[in-house]
Protein backbone atom coordinates (compact mmCIF):
# COMPACT_ATOMS: atom_id res chain seq x y z
CA UNK A 1 0.00 0.00 0.00
CA UNK A 2 2.66 2.25 1.08
CA UNK A 3 4.46 1.99 -2.55
CA UNK A 4 1.64 2.56 -4.49
CA UNK A 5 0.68 5.97 -2.10
CA UNK A 6 4.33 6.53 -2.70
CA UNK A 7 3.95 5.72 -6.86
CA UNK A 8 0.83 8.21 -6.58
CA UNK A 9 2.70 10.97 -4.68
CA UNK A 10 5.65 10.90 -7.17
CA UNK A 11 3.23 10.54 -10.19
CA UNK A 12 1.58 13.84 -9.43
CA UNK A 13 4.93 16.19 -8.76
CA UNK A 14 6.36 14.63 -12.04
CA UNK A 15 2.88 14.95 -13.87
CA UNK A 16 3.08 18.95 -13.21
CA UNK A 17 6.20 19.16 -15.31
CA UNK A 18 4.89 17.58 -17.94
CA UNK A 19 2.28 19.53 -18.56
CA UNK A 20 4.23 22.87 -18.80
CA UNK A 21 3.79 24.64 -21.74
CA UNK A 22 7.21 24.91 -23.95
CA UNK A 23 6.55 28.75 -23.26
CA UNK A 24 6.55 28.37 -19.47
CA UNK A 25 10.02 26.39 -19.43
CA UNK A 26 11.89 28.40 -21.60
CA UNK A 27 10.47 31.47 -18.89
CA UNK A 28 11.34 29.14 -16.07
CA UNK A 29 14.71 28.42 -17.37
CA UNK A 30 14.90 32.72 -18.16
CA UNK A 31 14.03 33.34 -14.33
CA UNK A 32 16.16 31.07 -13.07
CA UNK A 33 19.13 31.89 -14.74
CA UNK A 34 18.55 35.64 -14.27
CA UNK A 35 18.07 34.66 -10.33
CA UNK A 36 21.65 33.46 -10.83
CA UNK A 37 23.10 36.28 -12.09
CA UNK A 38 25.03 38.30 -9.26
CA UNK A 39 24.01 42.21 -10.87
CA UNK A 40 26.48 43.85 -8.56
CA UNK A 41 29.34 42.58 -9.95
CA UNK A 42 30.75 42.43 -13.54
CA UNK A 43 32.44 39.60 -15.80
CA UNK A 44 35.29 42.15 -16.74
CA UNK A 45 36.19 45.54 -15.37
CA UNK A 46 36.63 49.24 -17.69
CA UNK A 47 40.26 48.68 -19.31
CA UNK A 48 42.64 51.28 -20.49
CA UNK A 49 44.74 50.31 -23.68
CA UNK A 50 47.60 49.65 -20.90
CA UNK A 51 45.87 46.70 -19.27
CA UNK A 52 45.73 43.39 -20.14
CA UNK A 53 42.07 42.02 -20.45
CA UNK A 54 43.36 37.96 -20.57
CA UNK A 55 44.48 38.45 -16.69
CA UNK A 56 42.45 37.97 -13.57
CA UNK A 57 39.46 40.43 -12.35
CA UNK A 58 41.49 41.69 -9.29
CA UNK A 59 44.00 42.67 -11.54
CA UNK A 60 42.24 43.82 -14.13
CA UNK A 61 40.54 46.01 -11.60
CA UNK A 62 43.68 46.90 -10.07
CA UNK A 63 45.45 48.14 -13.30
CA UNK A 64 42.12 49.63 -14.32
CA UNK A 65 42.57 51.59 -10.99
CA UNK A 66 45.96 52.22 -11.39
CA UNK A 67 46.05 53.75 -14.82
CA UNK A 68 42.99 56.30 -13.39
CA UNK A 69 44.36 57.21 -10.80
CA UNK A 70 47.76 58.28 -13.19
CA UNK A 71 45.46 60.17 -15.64
CA UNK A 72 43.41 61.89 -12.75
CA UNK A 73 46.77 62.89 -11.41
CA UNK A 74 48.36 64.36 -14.24
CA UNK A 75 44.87 66.17 -15.06
CA UNK A 76 44.82 67.60 -11.48
CA UNK A 77 48.30 68.16 -10.95
CA UNK A 78 47.93 72.06 -13.44
CA UNK A 79 45.16 72.89 -10.76
CA UNK A 80 46.23 75.95 -8.55
CA UNK A 81 44.08 77.44 -6.00
CA UNK A 82 44.96 80.22 -3.16
CA UNK A 83 43.16 79.51 0.08
CA UNK A 84 43.51 81.75 3.20
CA UNK A 85 43.59 78.72 6.00
CA UNK A 86 45.43 75.27 5.83
CA UNK A 87 43.57 72.49 4.31
CA UNK A 88 43.98 68.65 5.10
CA UNK A 89 41.03 66.78 4.12
CA UNK A 90 39.52 64.35 1.53
CA UNK A 91 36.62 64.38 -0.94
CA UNK A 92 35.28 61.79 -2.51
CA UNK A 93 34.65 61.86 -6.04
CA UNK A 94 31.68 59.32 -7.61
CA UNK A 95 32.03 58.89 -11.55
CA UNK A 96 30.31 56.73 -13.86
CA UNK A 97 31.75 54.60 -16.92
CA UNK A 98 29.56 54.24 -18.95
CA UNK A 99 28.35 51.17 -21.35
CA UNK A 100 30.67 53.56 -24.47
CA UNK A 101 33.46 53.99 -22.52
CA UNK A 102 33.00 57.38 -21.60
CA UNK A 103 33.98 58.90 -18.14
CA UNK A 104 31.97 61.34 -16.13
CA UNK A 105 31.64 62.23 -12.91
CA UNK A 106 28.30 62.57 -11.22
CA UNK A 107 28.97 64.23 -7.64
CA UNK A 108 31.57 65.39 -6.02
CA UNK A 109 31.38 65.24 -2.04
CA UNK A 110 30.18 68.43 -0.45
CA UNK A 111 32.63 69.92 2.02
CA UNK A 112 31.45 73.07 3.44
CA UNK A 113 35.35 73.88 4.59
CA UNK A 114 36.68 73.36 0.99
CA UNK A 115 34.02 74.87 -0.86
CA UNK A 116 33.88 77.96 1.38
CA UNK A 117 37.74 78.65 0.15
CA UNK A 118 37.79 77.46 -3.48
CA UNK A 119 34.34 78.63 -4.87
CA UNK A 120 35.06 76.90 -8.71
CA UNK A 121 36.40 73.40 -6.95
CA UNK A 122 33.61 71.34 -8.20
CA UNK A 123 33.53 72.59 -11.41
CA UNK A 124 37.08 72.90 -12.23
CA UNK A 125 37.72 68.88 -11.33
CA UNK A 126 34.84 67.86 -13.16
CA UNK A 127 36.04 69.84 -16.10
CA UNK A 128 39.73 68.34 -16.04
CA UNK A 129 38.20 64.67 -15.58
CA UNK A 130 35.42 64.07 -17.69
CA UNK A 131 37.86 63.49 -20.96
CA UNK A 132 38.40 60.30 -20.77
CA UNK A 133 37.59 57.18 -22.35
CA UNK A 134 38.30 53.41 -21.81
CA UNK A 135 36.98 49.92 -23.06
CA UNK A 136 33.44 49.60 -21.16
CA UNK A 137 33.34 47.44 -18.41
CA UNK A 138 31.26 43.75 -19.26
CA UNK A 139 28.87 41.84 -17.81
CA UNK A 140 28.54 38.24 -20.23
CA UNK A 141 29.65 40.10 -23.02
CA UNK A 142 27.56 43.18 -22.66
CA UNK A 143 29.07 46.52 -22.63
CA UNK A 144 27.75 48.03 -19.34
CA UNK A 145 28.09 51.04 -16.95
CA UNK A 146 29.60 51.03 -13.93
CA UNK A 147 30.36 53.83 -10.72
CA UNK A 148 33.44 53.99 -8.90
CA UNK A 149 34.14 56.53 -5.92
CA UNK A 150 37.40 58.21 -5.94
CA UNK A 151 39.09 59.63 -2.58
CA UNK A 152 41.16 63.22 -3.71
CA UNK A 153 43.22 64.10 -1.02
CA UNK A 154 43.60 68.09 -0.78
CA UNK A 155 46.56 69.08 1.66
CA UNK A 156 48.28 72.56 1.29
CA UNK A 157 51.38 71.69 3.43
Amino acid sequence: MQKYLFLICFGMLVSCELFMSKEDKTQKMVDDELLAIDWNDVDQYPLFEECDETVSKPQQKGCFQNVLMGYFSKALDSLHFQVEENLNDTVFIDFEVDEHGFITIRNVEEKTAIFNQIENFRSEVTQRLNDFTVKPALKRGIPVSIRFRLPLVLSTD
